[in-house]
């Protein structure tokens, strides 16, 4: 017998708490940038990406075809943030540009980002139709 290690998975799966589609999981993305996926409460979530060296023009968030997709692209205008013409000893800041995929269950909504001290935070929603939600029957 076989034991899988499924949790790598559930960091890019939002949603799918209670139900687990592993078929429509997005493509691996290695470990850049970290991130992590906290429930808030039952019906909300927040992700929160290390995105230090980033300012808001620089990143850029999607979402299609129930997929969330996080961009990061440097644009290297400054002189200063050419690392070509850096003598490094040691680079352990990394500079390279982005993107990371999630996966949305449905009804998943974003409902806002914030960027605060490298960081960037994306705060979703599951959002029930009314015709999902229990009905209370009143009886005579």
């Amino acid at each position: 017998m076989h034991n899988f290690d499924f949790s790598p998975l559930y960091g890019s799966v939002i949603g799918f708490d209670r139900l687990v589609n592993f078929l429509e999981v997005g493509q691996s993305n290695g470990n850049y940038p970290a991130y992590n996926v906290e429930l808030v409460s039952e019906h909300k979530y927040c992700i929160s990406i290390v995105v230090a060296g980033f300012s808001s023009d620089e990143l850029d968030i999607t979402t299609h075809d129930n997929m969330l997709i996080v961009k990061g692209i440097h644009t290297r205008n400054d002189s200063n943030s050419n690392s070509d013409s850096k003598n490094y000893l040691y680079q352990g800041i990394t500079d390279h540009d982005f993107e990371r995929k999630f996966q949305l269950a449905e009804h998943i909504q974003i409902t806002g980002a914030k960027l605060d001290r490298g960081i960037l935070y994306i705060h979703l929603t599951r959002v029930l139709p009314d015709i999902l939600k229990p009905k209370h029957i009143e009886i005579k």
